[in-house]
């Protein structure tokens, strides 16, 4: 068990190199699996999830090499086994490895998904897309077993804007029989990175980032290779940082179109921030304007990116109404926000957010990723010390996010207890 010690109300100045993005590398590693021999990818984030990922290739009996931001997957000897509880439930993104083994092998076995505790995360709508396929799928208990004889192309109508279920239904559609669309597909950028990846393997895909991409399965795949695109939520979220204690805070290797649904915020509320080509750079300012942020899917203002904004607003002049529509659990950090010294009231999934509040370092709780990541932004302008426990939910999806902060001169370190 791990926690992190942050010394609060330093400035931070300097560069940080946002690196490639977990929401993307964690498909792209189970995608691996649907060609044969070696694949790469290139700027692999050092994150808990991808070595959870590594794990279970290493189930199916993948070779994996690492480097240091390279991951070559070899599925020469690949081998179809039971994908136990102990591993599918370190991460959601377990659930990726459903679509890539049912479109390459026909048959899955494996337990329930894991992941943050942000609301349901009900899976029958990728279920429901694997049937329209021509997968049989049963429930035991917390297993699931999915088989085809084979998988034929048709129509799929998404109720919603799942990239999950986006991704999953990509990886399952590349190697059925003739043309899959998917209608009313999500749009992020990583579902485009996700689809660059299977194209480069030989798969056939128009559409990508669109709400509709088409699939035009091909007998096999072959290595493939892929960059990882910069982390549009890793960079957002130090963004957020910059605009609560930076000092010409330079946020490097970024795609500002990615971040234009946080940038247009940040500029109405008198943020003091600068867009380049590839980085933004930002400071602290005063007397910060309150705003209404509202979470909706891609090109909207993102989810993950919510809870580290929360804390940013509790340091504006007057009160910002904050509403999440995509997850249920999104607010399982504002009782730490609170105790810290925040004035936050929640209702259902919207908040209520007074500023300015004068923050005050104690010890706390990352009740799940993102708002284990608003509790260390809440810490780094605070008085005094904060103590994060439960750190595991934050290295999940921020690679050496203490020796990043430290870089630019934050006072922090993570410590086993």
């Amino acid at each position: 068990m791990k926690q992190m010690i942050i010394e609060g109300n330093h400035s931070l100045t300097g560069t940080i190199n946002i690196g490639g993005a977990k929401n993307s590398a964690v498909a792209l590693i189970p995608a691996s699996i649907l060609a044969d021999g070696i694949s790469i990818i290139e700027n692999v984030p050092n994150i808990s999830d991808r070595d959870a990922l590594i794990d279970i290739l290493e189930i199916l009996n993948c070779k994996i090499k690492l480097t240091k931001e390279k991951l070559e997957i070899d599925t020469t000897n690949l081998k179809n086994a039971l994908i136990d509880e102990k591993h599918s439930k370190k991460l959601r993104a377990s659930y990726y490895f459903m679509g890539a083994l049912l479109g390459k092998e026909k048959y899955v076995e494996m337990y329930i998904p894991g992941g943050c505790n942000i609301g349901a995360r009900p899976i029958d709508i990728h279920l429901d897309g694997f049937k329209a396929l021509g997968a049989e799928v049963t429930i035991e208990g917390n297993k699931y077993i999915l088989k085809a004889d084979k998988l034929i192309g048709t129509d799929i109508y998404l109720r919603f804007q799942s990239v999950g279920a986006t991704i999953n239904l990509m990886l399952a559609s590349v190697l059925a029989e003739g043309k899959t669309v998917i209608h009313n597909a999500a749009k992020e950028a990583e579902i485009e990175n996700i689809a660059d990846y299977l194209i480069s393997m030989g798969a056939k895909i128009e559409g990508a980032g669109t709400d509709e991409i088409i699939i035009y399965g091909v007998e096999k795949l072959t290595s493939g290779k892929i960059t990882v695109l910069p982390d549009r939520i890793e960079a957002g979220t130090y963004i957020i940082l910059g605009a609560l204690v930076g000092k010409n805070l330079c946020i490097q290797n970024i795609i500002p179109k990615h971040l234009e649904a946080l940038t247009i915020k940040l500029k109405e509320m008198g943020s003091d921030i600068t867009i380049n080509e590839d980085n933004i750079v930002i400071s602290k300012v005063d007397n910060l304007k309150p705003i209404n942020i509202k979470t909706l899917v891609y090109p909207g203002f993102p989810t993950d990116i919510g809870q580290p904004m929360s804390v940013l607003l509790t340091q504006t002049n007057g009160t910002s109404l904050f509403e999440e529509t995509i997850w249920e659990n999104r607010m399982g950090h504002v009782p730490s926000l609170n105790k810290m010294g925040a004035n936050i009231t929640v209702k259902g999934c919207s908040s209520m957010i007074i500023g300015p509040s004068k923050l005050h370092g104690c010890e706390v709780i990352a009740t799940d990723l993102r708002g284990g990541a608003a509790l260390v932004l809440a810490g780094l302008p605070a008085e005094g010390i904060t103590t994060i426990n439960d750190v595991e939910h934050i290295l999940r999806g921020y690679e050496n996010i203490d020796k990043k902060l430290t870089s630019v001169g934050a006072k922090i370190e993570i410590r086993e207890i």
